[in-house]
């Protein structure tokens, strides 16, 4: 194993000093936590639902890449694909509560759900009023070795993206919970490894691959997917992972889509681009329009390398609009494709 670190058990504080001494344009680290704030002039300048996210480490740069104005108010890190403890959940609440409540957005597993639910119970002694939007994207397999139910994976970008926008335009709690519930609702992904993640505390890959090989239905956590298959070319790796998200659409052809071709950490951008062009390419010869794309690292496993496919039915125009809002987070860029 080969990492650029210093101790193993000290990658979480170490990174998140790093990066909030790196970018403190956008983000502060709250005192005694892993968790991060917003740091712009523009937070709590007017009264808003706090948004927040959070989960294990490993995935950057979400959660705290995409803390800042437009996006997420706060981020709690936990230990490498370890989920945060109930009290750093806590201090992220307290930290952006204005008054009108606090949206978190959660992943699908067991640890995320019970951990961000007990601090949710913390923050009613202070009569703070909290409500959670699962996220359940993956659809690659129906209960994992760390879920009941669909996992939470690389979807959630475009769930913390619109409710972020969406509190920015000053929708209500209420309000933000039921479009939460249904842009994740309409988001649907699958991933693909061709070689596992390294954990730095394991000191190996999570799994073998033959050098043929790819693991399809890979989660963000070397979790097993739905089996090993023969790396295919671009062009029909594409068009198997298309067939895996429309089906999940009653009606495939009565949406426009967002589309996320999302490396999980050791892919080069040059292969995400051929393929997000071949997806594009497959799409188009299906008669599915697209109106939104992103393409790159935004759901990382560590150093796994593969890709996943996000698509997002867009049901209502303003889910288009609050994509294409202005963000600035360290993760998310300004560099939306309008069209």
């Amino acid at each position: 194993m080969k990492k650029i670190i210093n101790d193993p058990g000290d990658i979480v504080p170490e990174m998140i000093a790093g990066l909030t001494a790196s970018y403190p344009q956008y983000l502060k680290q709250i005192p005694e936590t892993t968790a991060v704030v917003r740091n712009d002039a523009a937070f709590k300048q007017h009264a808003k639902v706090g948004v927040i996210s959070g989960g294990g480490s490993g995935h950057e740069p979400l959660h705290a890449g995409y803390v800042g104005q437009g996006m997420l108010d706060a981020a709690v890190a936990g230990q490498v694909f370890t989920s945060p403890t109930p009290d750093q959940i806590y201090a992220a609440i307290k930290a952006v509560n204005q008054g009108e409540g606090v949206l978190m957005i959660v992943k699908n597993y067991s640890g995320d759900v019970m951990n961000f639910d007990m601090a949710k119970d913390l923050a009613s002694v202070d009569d703070i009023k909290v409500e959670s939007v699962v996220v359940d994207d993956d659809v690659a397999v129906k209960d994992s070795l760390y879920t009941q139910g669909r996992r939470g994976v690389a979807g959630t970008i475009f769930v913390e993206k619109i409710l972020g926008a969406a509190s920015e335009a000053g929708l209500g709690l209420d309000a933000l919970k039921k479009l939460g519930d249904a842009v994740v609702k309409n988001t649907k992904s699958f991933a693909v490894a061709l070689h596992a993640a390294t954990v730095p505390e394991v000191g190996k890959p999570g799994f073998d691959l033959k050098p043929d090989e790819i693991e399809f239905g890979v989660g963000i956590h070397n979790e097993p997917g739905t089996g090993q298959e023969k790396l295919p070319t671009s062009k029909v790796l594409a068009k198997q992972l298309i067939g895996k998200l429309t089906v999940e659409f009653k009606d495939p052809k009565a949406h426009k889509y967002a589309v996320l071709v999302n490396g999980m950490g050791a892919t080069p951008l040059s292969e995400q681009y051929i393929f997000m062009g071949d997806v594009l390419n497959e799409l188009h010869a299906q008669g599915l329009e697209v109106s939104f794309t992103k393409v790159g690292n935004y759901v990382t496993s560590l150093d796994m390398a593969g890709v996943s496919l996000t698509m997002l039915a867009l049901d209502e125009a303003q889910w288009l609009t609050y994509l294409n809002a202005s963000a600035h987070t360290v993760g998310w860029g300004d560099t939306d494709v309008k069209r």
